[in-house]
């Protein structure tokens, strides 16, 4: 992998009114015209997703998103999409114009990144307009604020030490199957190169768990499932690992001694980006589901399904079989989901190798508000074939 995922990036959203600065804000910070900017107010209308560095945090994303004031039909939407940010954001900047006097607006904005847990830190902009007093401002919101002109990239450095204070070091686990492997394990990783595989690479979980892999020292011999017998037969010593793909659990369950850890990499990916607990309980619920009942299959990206999809077709297959009949699915791809999530019984959800720790979690919280049971893929599939107990024992 060349460039860090966007997935695996810190998500430092820029949140205020319109025309308060926060598209130059956001070419301050790259050091780039990567926003429109104009002194007409509402000019950034979709969220702008800058990747970059920004040490010593590391890689990170920037979002400048609409004006939170936004008016209208069309501003409303705006809004909506904005709102969605907040889901991904591991660090918000709230961004106010020096002139500005009543901030009650802005304080419930606050208020809701608060009620997410989110840290925020307030940005003055626009300091040579107006002298304003920060002691005067914490008075409303009370947090740490920096002064800033993005226009004219004066203090930028102080914001960027004020990010690095903020930002928090716990926004991604620090490793993904490193904390059950030891140094020298030899870890058998079964990935099946079929239709839905991207040509010429291995999918994006793969590649993380081997680089994951190699990164704790431990021994990675890949193998298609096809070939998973012939490289058991010619192993001198079992395997201390079996990672496979979701999708072949049921065959390579059925030649993996049973005295050999098994897992996937969607449940692995389940412990990394979301509560694995939490997801393990949602597949349980699987068996509580009638025929008729409404599940959503929710997939993080969007794609152009294939013969075989694995959300589309394979999932919604085995989830009937298991129930003895139809179930009313719907299937969503992308960041929304349905805003009326009641109706459902169940939600399965895929790996979110696309999303970051934060989205996956928000969607979590949502589900455990409503006590909707959720689950994801690999977890459900392996439920449905009963052999759920036994790759869960590998984190005993």
């Amino acid at each position: 992998m060349q460039q860090t995922p966007n997935s695996n990036r810190l998500h430092i959203a820029i949140f205020g009114k319109r025309n308060v600065g926060k598209s130059s804000l956001i070419n301050a910070l790259t050091s780039q015209d990567i926003a429109l900017v104009s002194s007409l107010a509402g000019t950034t209308t979709d969220p702008v997703y800058k990747a970059m560095e920004l040490l010593p945090i590391g890689p990170v994303v920037l979002i400048d998103t609409a004006g939170l004031d936004d008016e209208g039909e069309i501003g409303e939407l705006r809004i909506k999409k904005t709102k969605e940010v907040m889901d991904k954001t591991d660090l918000a900047l709230l961004v106010i114009d020096g002139k500005e006097e009543d901030l009650s607006f802005e304080k419930v904005w606050y208020e809701d990144l608060k009620q997410r847990k989110i840290p925020v830190v307030g940005v003055i902009n626009k300091i040579d307009e107006n002298d304003v007093s920060i002691e005067k401002i914490k008075k409303a919101i009370d947090i740490y604020f920096v002064k800033v002109n993005a226009k004219d990239r004066l203090n930028i450095n102080g914001l960027k030490k004020a990010i690095m204070a903020a930002a928090p070091m716990d926004f991604e686990k620090s490793t993904i199957v490193g904390d059950i492997v030891k140094p020298k394990a030899k870890v058998l990783v079964v990935a099946p190169q079929d239709i839905q595989a991207p040509k010429g690479r291995l999918i994006l979980p793969q590649v993380q768990i081997i680089r994951d892999l190699l990164d704790n020292d431990a021994m990675a011999l890949v193998v298609k499932d096809s070939e998973l017998e012939n490289i058991l037969a010619s192993l001198n010593e079992k395997p201390d690992l079996v990672i496979t793909d979701s999708q072949v659990f049921k065959k390579v369950n059925s030649i993996i001694p049973k005295d050999i850890p098994l897992t996937s990499f969607s449940i692995l990916m389940a412990r990394y980006k979301g509560d694995l607990n939490t997801l393990v309980k949602g597949a349980r619920a699987i068996d509580t589901l009638k025929p008729g009942d409404k599940v959503l299959i929710a997939e993080a990206c969007t794609h152009h399904p294939l013969e075989g999809d694995i959300g589309r077709e394979k999932l919604p297959k085995w989830l009937e079989e298991k129930v003895g009949g139809k179930l009313d699915i719907t299937i969503c791809a992308g960041s929304s989901l349905p805003e009326d999530l009641s109706e459902y019984k169940l939600i399965v959800h895929c790996g979110a190798c696309m999303f970051n720790r934060q989205q996956l979690m928000s969607r979590i919280k949502k589900a455990n508000a409503l006590e909707l049971p959720i689950t994801n893929f690999g977890i459900a599939i392996a439920h449905i074939n009963g052999i759920l107990d036994r790759v869960l024992s590998a984190f005993e």
